[in-house]
């Protein structure tokens, strides 16, 4: 069986082109967005918590379109980049006391996930005004934390789906082209890091690593419906467990 091209790890044949330009011709009104949804159905084309990878079919569509293997309907419109016109986070004042002494006086701290919660802003914030990269929406598979004592923010980390091709990382794990796009998924990538200026406790940022990276496969599981079982900084990887 011919293979007419590779997108994302899936093989499209002649087969699969044949079977698009049939969804096309059963559906002459329907829009791109709507076709891509059909075909996601059609081939069960579904991301591990369920949903639909309607992106991804899109951009499928689109390389066929592009390579004259399908002829897709007239773009209706151009939809606005999102995150081009996002505005920035809007300061947000809290208690800059400085805390200065050890962890154990601290202790014990509480992790909360507030990606999708009241609490995102103020974390889109803290990073705006403190971390030296500023804020950034993440794309893709991400979970946000706000790291407190008692009632009182003192970090904030950002995991993100791990970049695709990353060479140190890739070398440093191992593993073959075939392994890595099999096992990306399992890779969570920590994009930002900030301890707010005004904490300076010995061994904090070692102790809220540790015990985040015990919380995040959990967690990444029950959002997206799998594990992650790689935690990685841009310098080297922070958390290991058995794929």
């Amino acid at each position: 069986m011919n293979v007419r091209l590779t997108y994302r790890g899936r093989a499209v044949t002649d087969d699969d082109v044949a079977f698009i330009d049939r969804l096309i011709a059963a559906h002459p009104t329907a829009s791109r967005r709507a076709l891509s949804k059909k075909l996601c159905e059609a081939w069960n084309w579904v991301q591990p918590n369920g949903a639909l990878r309607d992106m991804v079919c899109r951009g499928l569509m689109l390389v066929l379109h592009r390579a004259g293997h399908i002829e897709l309907p007239p773009q209706r419109h151009v939809p606005p980049n999102s995150l081009a016109n996002r505005p920035r986070p809007v300061p947000v004042s809290i208690d800059d006391t400085p805390l200065q002494c050890p962890l154990d006086v601290i202790r014990p701290l509480t992790f909360h996930q507030v990606r999708r919660t009241q609490q995102e802003p103020l974390f889109n914030s803290l990073l705006e005004q403190h971390h030296y990269l500023g804020y950034m929406q993440p794309v893709g598979e991400h979970l946000k934390y706000m790291v407190y004592t008692q009632d009182r923010p003192i970090a904030c980390l950002a995991w993100c789906s791990a970049p695709r091709h990353l060479g140190c990382r890739d070398r440093f794990i191992g593993w073959s082209a075939e392994a890595r796009r099999q096992n990306i998924r399992f890779l969570a990538y920590n994009t930002r890091y900030l301890i707010l200026p005004w904490v300076q406790v010995p061994h904090l940022a070692s102790h809220v690593l540790g015990h985040l990276a015990r919380l995040l496969p959990a967690e990444w599981q029950r959002v997206y419906g799998h594990p992650v079982c790689f935690l990685a900084s841009s310098e080297e990887f922070v958390g290991k467990w058995s794929l």
